[in-house]
């Protein structure tokens, strides 16, 4: 079987290679957004931050309270209110993703008590800036 293009001369594709096509599709995860669990609200909407997977256990016990904590194979993901980038320059390392898009599905590692999902931002900005060796950025010298 072929198929030819929507131009009507286009290249013909056998098949086999629209099934090799198509399982490809599978494999390639779309960015989605990280889901809330049930019964949480998320009044002030969501954003995401995700450090490398290694950093995010030293991270966590330097955290007065704990939001939302989601982890996959190369990074760990906090849900933080949305805007928490506003005014902070966070650390090279660190991913901050804005309505919490994320490339795959992770796993929901931390489930916090009550019903909001957010781990306060300046204090994850702060650990993460220790953790990392970083100054917070208000804390720079600034140069004329």
């Amino acid at each position: 079987m072929a198929v030819i293009g929507l131009s009507g001369g286009g290249q013909t594709l056998s098949l086999d290679s629209l099934v090799r096509f198509r399982r490809g599709m599978r494999t390639t995860a779309a960015p989605r957004r990280l889901p809330l669990p049930e019964g949480m609200t998320a009044p002030l909407g969501c954003d995401a931050v995700a450090v490398p997977a290694r950093i995010g256990p030293l991270v966590l016990p330097r955290l007065p309270r704990v939001g939302c904590v989601y982890a996959d194979e190369s990074h760990w993901w906090w849900i933080v209110p949305s805007d928490s980038d506003y005014a902070l320059e966070w650390p090279e390392s660190v991913r901050y993703s804005t309505g919490a898009i994320v490339p795959d599905t992770p796993r929901l590692i931390h489930l916090p008590d009550g019903t909001v999902p957010y781990t306060p931002p300046i204090p994850l900005y702060l650990a993460l800036c220790r953790v990392i060796g970083t100054t917070p950025s208000w804390s720079r010298q600034l140069s004329a």
